[in-house]
């Protein structure tokens, strides 16, 4: 993975207000690459949170898939 790639988080993070699908933009990766920050937006470009995540966690997202809108509580 690398700088601005669109990725597709895996699973669940609650304690971020994050859910399984959402999708986010890597801003940033690790020398080792095995760990990424990934910024997560709302639709009108409001940071919802910059996350430090594993690369399990998440996924490229493919040229197939279409975004989905879903509300969330903006702290």
């Amino acid at each position: 993975m690398k700088e601005l790639d669109i990725v597709v988080l895996l699973e669940d993070l609650p304690e971020h207000s994050l859910e399984a699908g959402d999708v986010g933009t890597v801003v940033h990766v690790y020398k080792d690459s095995a760990a990424v920050e990934v910024e997560f937006a709302t639709g009108t470009g409001d940071t919802v949170g910059v996350v430090a995540l594993s690369t399990r966690k998440i996924r490229l997202m493919q040229e197939e898939e279409i975004l989905h809108a879903r509300r969330i509580k903006v702290a």
